[in-house]
C-alpha cells in the first residue's frame, strides 16, 4: 500500500503568530513518535511568518486518522482555539 503524504497549511492571525507557533512546535516531538509517522516537518513561510506548513508522510491513511483523533492535537485546538485565520488539509499520494 502506498504511503499517503499530507500538506497542512495554517495562517494564523497576524496577532497570534507567535502562539500559533509554540503550538505547532510541541505538536512536532510527539507526532514523530506515533504509530505510522514516517515524515513530519513543519515550515514557516520566509514572507508571510503566519503561514505554516506541515509536510507529513504516513504508512497509512488509517494511521493518520488515529493521529488526527490524538489527545494532543485536541489540546492544540483549544490552545489555538481563536488564532488560526485558516486552515486545510490535502492528502496526497506520490507518483513519481
Amino acid at each position: 500500500m502506498a504511503k499517503l503524504t499530507i500538506i497542512a497549511n495554517i495562517h494564523a492571525k497576524p496577532d497570534h503568530i507567535d502562539l500559533v507557533k509554540a503550538e505547532l512546535e510541541k505538536l512536532i516531538p510527539i507526532t514523530r513518535q506515533e504509530k505510522g509517522c514516517v515524515k513530519y516537518d513543519l515550515h514557516q513561510d520566509n514572507d508571510d511568518p503566519a503561514h505554516f506548513l506541515f509536510y507529513e508522510t504516513w504508512d497509512s491513511r488509517e494511521l493518520w486518522q488515529i493521529h488526527m483523533e490524538a489527545p494532543h492535537l485536541a489540546a492544540y485546538l483549544k490552545a489555538t482555539d481563536g488564532a488560526v485565520e485558516t486552515f486545510t488539509i490535502h492528502e496526497m499520494s506520490q507518483i513519481g
